[in-house]
This record gives structure tokens, C-alpha cells and sequence, in this order.
């Protein structure tokens, strides 16, 4: 095998391991946020729409980074093609939660 291989493959196996590491962390950060934004609603906190609307966008930003990182190993088209959607759906949601956090954070204010 020769250095370029070698190199392709430990880039591959290296950024697969990113990937899941950025999965796992967002998925916590999310499921942490459901949980306390769970018990700010049961305590009827006002600051529960906020609370769980910055986890979700912090959960969701991590969950990007890792699809972004996905396109470094990506070989085919269509493979391109349905990151780039999950990328652009993501991003969507994130635009959407960090409006939402604006206007909640006008409207408390």
C-alpha cells in the first residue's frame, strides 16, 4: 500500500470517529435539554421555551458539525447530494430555533 492509501485511510478512520463523537454529543445535549426543559414546564418556569429552545439549537449545531465533517469522506454523487440535503435541513431548523430565541428573548425583556 502506498503513503497516499495509507493516509486516505487513517484520514477515513479519523473522521468517522469525529463524526460519531459530534453524533453522541449532540444527542446528549438534546436529550438533556428535553429533560430539563421538561422539569422548568412541570415547575411552570417562564424561562422553559428558552431554556429548551438553546439546547436544541446547541444539539443541532454539533449534529451539523458532524455532517459537515461527513462530506470529507463522501465518494459518490448521491452520497453528496443527500449530506448536502440533511446539511441544508439542519441548518434550516437551526435558523429557525435561533429566530425563535430572538423573538422569546424580545418578548421577555
Amino acid at each position: 500500500m502506498d503513503w497516499m492509501g495509507l493516509l486516505e485511510l487513517l484520514l477515513d478512520r479519523v473522521v468517522e470517529i469525529c463524526i460519531l463523537i459530534f453524533e453522541f454529543i449532540g444527542v446528549g445535549i438534546i436529550i438533556f435539554s428535553g429533560l430539563r426543559g421538561f422539569y422548568l414546564y412541570l415547575r411552570r418556569s417562564p424561562e422553559t421555551k428558552l431554556t429548551l429552545a438553546k439546547g436544541l439549537a446547541m444539539g443541532l449545531e454539533f449534529k451539523l458539525g458532524s455532517e459537515i465533517l461527513r462530506t470529507v469522506i463522501v465518494r459518490q454523487w448521491e452520497e453528496i447530494g443527500i449530506v448536502a440535503g440533511i446539511i441544508a435541513l439542519r441548518a434550516a431548523l437551526t435558523f429557525l430555533i435561533h429566530w425563535e430565541i430572538k423573538e422569546e428573548e424580545k418578548s421577555g425583556s
